[in-house]
């Protein structure tokens, strides 16, 4: 989504149209392919391409993945795509002033080079599926064994017992979906509690659809509506009684991402739904043993346990002849100017959808890659108009800008727990994603 909202934010805004999209995959829509969103689609969709009609509060994957074809098709976008293709590697030249950028058919593996004056990494924050380093033994289990985000639809649950480990959004998800059938024995090994709000989805009656396409403001009124949420005592209305003290957090709401719950909650009270909160010693050839010593026997085994923020695929080297990679290493994290621009990356806007310390925590991330884009196009503009060769940050703005910003975070809620928002999930290590301010601040770069 990335790529496409700075493709056609690139033909609006500055009416440019010499660039190329290289997507891995073979077809558009990345997370989207396969995905329903948490988030209401009005608020998931970008405000210059509003949708009257989605049929629901939240939005299913095919009408997701019908409105990022649409806007593709309306932008013309196939003509400036290459699919099935992976840029495995950019050099910037201070004497050509260019990048040489090497993609890699990902069918064929063959491998062709191309220059370009601008790059965007529109490739998101979630990079690889992660599968816990402290859950050792996978390759000792004789049974099927796979992550959420590679999920096998080749194998028939049925009648099987199913561990799930991690209660995350991607396990809130699945366990529902899993217990459906009766005859699918689902154990959820869990570890850290999570904070969750309801998920009171509804179906848009059509004078409402009519509304939003022709009265000025409604689906603004709307989108800006839908930001306000409230907690409440919704856990212990919900989950199994003899589970309402272990499933409720000791640390405050908002320090992790919370889950609209899809029925997790409900699902529980489910009789062949089971929870652990036992810690996992290993994964064993029959299942998986806790460290009471007890093994749990499983016909299959589904890793919930989130995504890498690191970008393994990032092989840029700027003008100072580093790799981003290595400067992140150094510094002990991803850190950019306004969460756009790296010094030493001359032109290089990484991650216009979700660089670092962009994120709010609990609003759309198409509403966050719209500002950023915007702040990003600002930077590139006189490079694309000719007037001069490149852009890059200073060092000395970016580490005063990232000094101020992590002194803002240091007191603030997402330092009261270990999550994916500090880099290596630890509390006492550099928040890489939120933004300690007003939503417009963080998006405008104000």
């Amino acid at each position: 989504l990335g790529g496409i909202c700075t493709a056609v934010e690139l033909k609006k805004q500055l009416c440019f149209d010499n660039f190329t999209i290289y997507e891995r995959d073979s077809t558009i829509g990345g997370t989207w392919r396969g995905c329903g969103s948490d988030i209401p689609g009005h608020w998931y969709s970008l405000s210059s391409e509003p949708n009257p009609n989605w049929d629901n509060l939240y939005a299913t994957q095919p009408e997701i993945r019908d409105y990022w074809q649409n806007i593709f098709d309306k932008y013309d976008l196939q003509s400036h795509t290459q699919f099935n293709s992976m840029v495995t590697s950019a050099v910037w030249s201070n004497e050509t002033q260019r990048y040489t950028v090497e993609v890699t058919n990902t069918v064929s593996g063959g491998k062709t080079t191309v220059e370009a004056n601008v790059m965007f990494y529109a490739i998101g924050g979630f990079q690889k599926p992660v599968f816990s380093t402290d859950v050792p033994g996978r390759e000792s289990f004789n049974e099927p064994i796979w992550h959420s985000a590679r999920y096998r639809h080749d194998v028939d649950l049925k009648g099987k017992r199913v561990g799930v480990i991690g209660n995350g959004c991607s396990a809130a998800q699945l366990v529902p979906v899993l217990s459906e059938d009766p005859s699918v024995q689902v154990t959820n090994f869990c570890r850290t509690p999570q904070w969750y709000v309801p998920r009171t989805n509804y179906a848009y009656p059509r004078w409402i659809k009519w509304a939003f396409a022709h009265v000025p403001f409604v689906m603004r009124f709307y989108r800006g509506f839908l930001m306000v949420r409230l907690l409440s005592k919704y856990i212990a209305s919900k989950a199994p009684k003899n589970e309402v003290t272990k499933l409720t957090p000791s640390y405050p709401p908002g320090c992790k991402r919370l889950i609209v719950d899809p029925g997790y909650l409900e699902c529980l009270k489910r009789p062949n739904v089971n929870i652990t909160w036992d810690r996992i010693e290993r994964i064993v050839e029959n299942g998986i043993k806790l460290d009471t010593a007890e093994v749990v026997p499983l016909d299959a085994i589904i890793f919930a346990t989130g995504f890498s923020v690191d970008p393994e695929d990032l092989h840029v080297r700027g003008s100072l002849g580093t790799t981003i990679r290595n400067l992140y290493k150094s510094q002990g994290g991803p850190a950019a100017y306004l969460g756009t621009s790296v010094p030493g990356d001359v032109d290089l806007a990484a991650y216009p959808c979700t660089g670092p310390n962009v994120i709010s925590g609990s609003t759309s991330v198409i509403f966050v890659q719209e500002a950023q884009i915007g702040l990003a196009l600002k930077l590139i503009k006189p490079v694309l108009s000719g007037h001069i060769k490149s852009v890059e940050v200073k060092q000395d703005v970016s580490e005063q800008y990232n000094l101020w910003l992590q002194d803002r975070l240091k007191d603030s809620v997402w330092n009261s727990c270990d999550s994916y928002y500090h880099w290596d999930n630890d509390r006492n290590s550099r928040n890489v994603a939120s933004f300690p301010g007003w939503l417009k601040l963080s998006l405008m770069g104000e």
